[in-house]
């Protein structure tokens, strides 16, 4: 456009030479034809537009939206049409207490009130594109910043309002997952609407407040103690088992000695021991002694 311009310009300097000097007078034939060439050539370009890999392009004629949307590549328009394109790729817009980590500078995380009425922080990205189709619309009903307008406040204002129903510790911990799916579905048909696809809804990190997270440790510690108890308890009973089973086959020993050995018995393994000692090559002595009743015997062997 800017050359066309130009040539426009040229075209009515020549045209008008005469008017301003002898000189141009004399470079009138050429000034016509430079400034009819320029805005031939700005014409010709201005009816040529690009759009770029992953957008496409609205036109705007006199303030009115055209409903063609043009693809990427070169396109053919109106030489008086503004083009705006529009990117259609996966974009992400982060909500998050971390500095620097957010689509916008600061602690920008999403503040909820549970429905136990504590205050929880939530940091969300959202993953989303425009449908390329619903571009004109986008354009002409939210205009280029849909991304404050529609991603950003939608965003914030369905998950405040679902996360009324849910506890603190259970949007931290149990029903995480139900309250992710719940809000993925409100903001996913409000996205529709206003001509974006909600792809993905990742909940980053939910902060509870300082007291209930104390709450939580001291629950979490009680129960390890519990189990460690358990264990010392468990194992205190099979050493009490082992104890028991050792005594009972100390028990059952004795028993069994006491019932079936008798004086001839014993008397008995007494000889066969003292025969085994007496041929035995070693000297010795032996005092025998016989009991009640029975006479001493002493046995001396020199081998």
């Amino acid at each position: 456009m800017a050359l066309s311009i130009l040539g426009f310009i040229i075209l009515v300097l020549g045209l008008n030479a005469s008017r301003f000097s002898e000189r141009l007078e004399r470079l009138r034939g050429g000034l016509i034809f430079l400034g009819g060439a320029f805005l031939i050539l700005g014409l010709a370009l201005s009816t040529i537009v690009q759009v770029g890999v992953g957008q496409v392009g609205v036109q705007t004629l006199f303030g009115q939206v055209q409903k063609r949307v043009l693809q990427p590549g070169l396109s053919t328009v109106n030489p008086l049409v503004d083009v705006t394109r529009f990117d259609t790729r996966t974009q992400n817009y982060t909500m998050s207490a971390q500095h620097g980590e957010g689509s916008q500078a600061g602690d920008d995380a999403i503040r909820v009130l549970s429905a136990d009425g504590l205050e929880v922080v939530i940091d969300l990205t959202v993953l989303y594109h425009v449908v390329p189709a619903q571009a004109p619309k986008i354009l002409a009903t939210i205009g280029e910043d849909y991304q404050d307008k529609i991603v950003r406040a939608i965003s914030r204002t369905r998950i405040r309002d679902n996360a009324v129903y849910y506890d603190a510790v259970a949007l931290y911990s149990t029903r995480r997952e139900e309250f992710q799916t719940r809000i993925l579905a409100a903001i996913e048909k409000d996205f529709r609407t206003n001509g974006l696809q909600l792809d993905q809804l990742l909940i980053r990190n939910i902060q509870l407040p300082e007291s209930v997270k104390r709450s939580i440790e001291s629950k979490i510690s009680a129960e390890q103690d519990a189990q460690k108890m358990q264990f010392v308890l468990q194992k205190e009973k099979q050493e009490a088992e082992r104890k028991r089973v050792e005594a009972q086959g100390i028990s059952d020993y004795q028993r069994i000695v006491n019932t079936e050995l008798s004086d001839k018995l014993l008397q008995y393994e007494t000889i066969k021991a003292n025969q085994a000692i007496a041929t035995s090559p070693n000297a010795k002595v032996i005092i025998m002694g016989g009991g009640r009743g029975a006479t001493p015997q002493l046995l001396i062997g020199d081998k």
